[in-house]
């Protein structure tokens, strides 16, 4: 939770539960105080987290986040804090999959435009560049559709 509300403005922890005192065996055993249960809040979009337990709720690429940015600015500084300790292996075409196993796409707004563009030859533009990208570089984008570069 502080990872992610590090990263991404008008965000916070809003409550965490602990695992309680006094339970000595079974699976909660010894786990007294660490988080059970936190809901914090990215962007105005309530999450929870929970503690299930190793390997109870594994990670997949099932599920993934997508951040839409206003300019490259945005792009840069939430590709760089989500990709700290990342594999850059798992990195293309703006998906990023973070330190903790979670899949982020960071797309700024123009994509859409570019890659649904009634002109097929320059979506095709587009699309041929991003797939040589990991992370979105809207100029780049931008010459690849207007056939500039």
């Amino acid at each position: 939770m502080k990872f992610y509300t590090s990263i991404f403005p008008d965000s916070k922890i809003v409550h965490i539960e602990r695992y309680p005192e006094g339970i000595k065996e079974g699976p909660m055993a010894g786990m007294a105080g660490k988080v059970l249960t936190g809901v914090f809040a990215l962007r105005g979009q309530t999450f929870m987290c929970l503690d299930g337990g190793p390997g109870v709720f594994p990670k997949s690429g099932v599920v993934s986040f997508m951040v839409n940015c206003d300019d490259q600015k945005e792009v840069d500084a939430y590709w760089n804090g989500l990709s700290e300790g990342s594999d850059p292996k798992t990195q293309q075409c703006g998906w990023i999959q973070d330190k903790y196993g979670f899949s982020w796409q960071i797309v700024p707004k123009q994509l859409p435009e570019f890659l649904q563009s009634t002109d097929r030859e320059k979506a095709g533009r587009a699309m041929q560049a991003l797939l040589k990208m990991k992370k979105i570089i809207i100029a780049d984008l931008q010459k690849a559709y207007d056939g500039t570069n």
